[in-house]
């Protein structure tokens, strides 16, 4: 690996007449770009693909996902998206993006864009998942999906508890029609059989 010196390195880079090979682990480090895309090149610092963009930096400017200086450049370490030509991040903040959005969520942080985003940041090297965003595997936020269930009134006068619900009559569960976050049955907050919405005290 012409990297770190040890044996075992079985990626090559294509450029003409270079023979230059590398650990995968080893890339970033030597400023190597490995396409995750059929074909499934790979490149050395000197042979790899540079952004074609024509943009640099205004002063001051910070990632947009970690919020740190990106330089006065485009580099291997610095990016920039190829539609908006205004979202600049590091290598290591997108890569880590894609990671988590997946291919059917990434975008460019900035300016939304999926095509020319997403095709440029495969030709340059970031992995991109082919999988469900990382959110939406984990079930982190499936309670958000979940319908508000329970009665929230001072008192609440149902026999069978706050967590029973009925589709009509007094213990029908009525949610705010403004932030569906609390219920009440009718008959504990005093609504008659004709009334077709309630706001909680919140809203």
């Amino acid at each position: 690996c012409f990297v770190c010196g040890e044996s075992g390195a079985t990626i090559t880079c294509q450029g003409t007449g270079c023979d230059r090979s590398f650990h995968l682990p080893c890339a970033v480090e030597g400023e190597c770009v490995t396409q995750f895309l059929p074909q499934y090149r790979s490149f050395c610092w000197e042979h790899r693909l540079q952004q074609e963009v024509e943009a640099v930096p205004e002063e001051d400017t910070t990632c947009l996902i970690c919020m740190d200086p990106v330089g006065d450049r485009k580099s291997y370490t610095t990016m920039v998206c190829p539609a908006c030509k205004s979202a600049w991040f590091h290598r290591g903040c997108i890569q880590g993006q894609a990671t988590s959005a997946g291919i059917l969520c990434f975008r460019c942080p900035l300016c939304g864009d999926r095509n020319a985003f997403t095709t440029e940041m495969f030709t340059m090297g970031i992995r991109i998942p082919l999988r469900l965003p990382s959110w939406e595997e984990s079930r982190e936020f499936e309670e958000l999906n979940e319908r508000h269930s329970r009665c929230d009134a001072r008192e609440c006068l149902c026999p069978g508890g706050r967590e029973q619900a009925e589709n009509e009559g007094p213990w029908e569960l009525l949610l705010c029609c403004s932030c569906a976050a609390e219920g009440t049955h009718r008959q504990c907050s005093s609504l008659s059989s004709s009334t077709a919405s309630w706001e909680c005290e919140g809203c």
